[in-house]
């Protein structure tokens, strides 16, 4: 028996004051507001909050960026949001981007499909 969670309700949370560094694989919505380094991979989606510092890669369904310092090149299937007072610095890829006016973003954005299998393991020596 399979219990479905709301659209809304938070699987997990970095809290502000908290640091991780690796990889991230997660189901549901995850919060982070502390501090990541690493890579991030979901089908579903990721918050990052004020007060966040996130340096990586990202790959999720939805990436909302709701404030913090995120060095990262960001992938979704779905979604990009960048919202004041987020500083976003790296490339975005997603169907669909919005930018709220006021985000300080530098890096490159294309909107394009994006597959959850895009990427996911960089080739090696040239391997495709």
């Amino acid at each position: 028996m399979s219990l479905s969670l709301p659209a809304n309700e938070i699987t997990a949370l970095l809290g502000r004051g908290t640091r991780f560094d690796g990889k991230l694989h997660f189901e549901g919505r995850v919060r982070i507001e502390g501090s990541f380094c690493g890579e991030i991979l979901s089908d579903d989606t990721l918050i990052i909050g004020e007060g966040a510092v996130v340096d990586g890669d990202i790959l999720a369904a939805t990436v909302i960026i709701l404030g913090g310092k995120v060095k990262a090149n960001v992938r979704a299937t779905r979604l990009i949001e960048l919202h004041v007072p987020a500083e976003v610095s790296g490339n975005l890829r997603a169907p669909e981007v919005f930018i709220d006016k006021g985000v300080q973003f530098t890096g490159s954005c294309s909107m394009a499909p994006v597959h959850s299998d895009d990427g996911a393991e960089p080739a090696r020596d040239g391997a495709q």
